[in-house]
């Protein structure tokens, strides 16, 4: 199937005479007729459900979805996005080890890494994602396990160049895991360019409607976690905790990574997505095709007026050809990128407030990537504690605005932004 028609039929298939929506199963528990059934779950050597907090059917058919939209062999829901994060390395990666990660990640993600994760006693080097070979060569180390990147950086809008990444953490036998959640695999497939696991805020496109926080992470399946055994004894020696299963050798390299994840991870974390939220999020997946093509020529178009008008000082968008990231997002992503555009306004800070002031269809919000058109400015809200020369010197300009265009009808959130802007001309 193409992902047009996935959106709507991957993941799950009712039978004669059942649901044509995928249930939701809002049970904490699951009854068996014997012990030895159930023992057979803890053993892992059936498949089934005992408690939710490890797994729901209504997630994993949503999870399936997903899968089969990044085709990927399995995947698994979390809590939120920053849960999917943390999970896709910390299955992997423990104290000790290190990990070489974009710098231009989301700032949540980069703050999981840099300040939480590092207590725990990962190390992270944090690499310019335009950095040469030299510098890409030099950060890794002996104990790497992982090399992690965002397809589209939030809110840098940095395409990642996910083939020239790849092929270097595979020379150093690790994962490449890709955030693709600006993309959605609407737009960006990362596995068909060597990466091996994807993650996304499912809070944002594939929701699409501000109701549910969730995460999603993705295995490709392809991972050799065998032939680097000494860096992943996670998954390829015996786990003590469930009588000694070897992760791999049970559920091969389609299912290792996911069944690992599950069994430890949320059964420790518990980072469970809610099945009410799951179904939520199934409903946001039917229209993702479709929400995805008109957020992408909605931005086209508004940040092409951006361009022209006298009152902005700049625009980002990787849709722009003269944007220095637009031939890798035409390799990458041929038909589209995001919805979302960074410009800064004529007048600093003081003019974006007001401009924001003016705004009415634009909603003023911390949230990015939904049906409606949202905006935020750093400066007076996220980072309001920073002077103008500490926000350059965290790369976020006094005058920036994010702009997350919406499926409004086009000519009316650029009207909407004309007045806004003539406020402050």
């Amino acid at each position: 199937m193409r992902r047009e028609t996935m959106c709507i039929q991957a993941g799950y298939q009712p039978k004669n005479g059942e649901s044509r929506m995928i249930p939701i199963i809002q049970s904490t528990t699951f009854k068996y007729d014997t012990s030895e059934d159930m023992g057979k779950l803890f053993d892992l050597q059936a498949e089934g459900y005992f408690y939710t907090r490890l797994q729901n059917p209504t997630n994993d058919m949503v999870a399936a979805k997903i899968a089969a939209l990044e085709g990927g062999t399995a995947a698994m829901l979390t809590s939120s996005g920053q849960a999917a994060s943390f999970f896709s390395v910390f299955n992997i990666a423990g104290a000790g080890d290190h990990i070489v990660a974009s710098a231009t990640i989301y700032g949540g993600t980069f703050n999981l890494f840099n300040v939480t994760m590092k207590r725990m006693g990962i190390d992270f080097t944090f690499v310019d994602p335009e950095c040469s070979d030299e510098e890409l060569e030099a950060a890794f180390r002996p104990n790497t396990k992982a090399v992690f990147g965002e397809t589209i950086a939030n809110p840098a809008l940095v395409v990642f160049d996910i083939e020239r990444f790849a092929d270097a953490a595979h020379a150093h036998g690790v994962p490449l895991i890709i955030d693709n959640t600006f993309a959605t695999p609407i737009n960006c497939r990362p596995f068909e360019w060597g990466a091996d696991i994807v993650i996304h805020s499912t809070t944002k496109y594939m929701d699409g409607h501000d109701t549910a926080v969730g995460g999603c992470i993705v295995d490709s399946g392809k991972f050799d976690w065998r032939a680097h055994a000494d860096k992943y004894p996670g998954l390829t020696t015996p786990d003590e905790s469930y009588h000694g299963i070897t992760y791999v050798d049970q559920f091969g390299l389609e299912g290792a990574y996911i069944t690992k994840a599950t069994a430890q991870l949320m059964r420790d974390f518990g980072a469970i997505q809610a099945p009410q939220n799951a179904f939520y999020l199934n409903l946001g997946l039917e229209s993702l095709a479709v929400r995805m093509e008109r957020h992408c020529s909605n931005a086209q178009k508004v940040a092409e007026y951006l361009q022209q008008s006298d009152a902005v000082e700049w625009v980002n968008y990787p849709g722009l050809p003269d944007n220095p990231y637009y031939e890798r997002a035409k390799k990458y992503m041929p038909d589209g990128t995001c919805g979302v555009i960074s410009f800064g306004v004529k007048g600093g800070r003081a003019a974006a407030e007001t401009f924001m002031k003016h705004l009415k269809i634009g909603m003023i919000a911390t949230h990015v990537a939904d049906a409606h058109t949202c905006v935020l400015h750093p400066a007076s809200s996220t980072h309001r504690q920073l002077t103008d020369e500490e926000l350059s010197a965290g790369g976020v300009s006094p005058d920036l605005i994010r702009l997350s265009v919406g499926i409004e009808h086009v000519d009316d959130i650029i009207e909407d932004l004309e007045q806004a802007l003539a406020s402050v001309k």
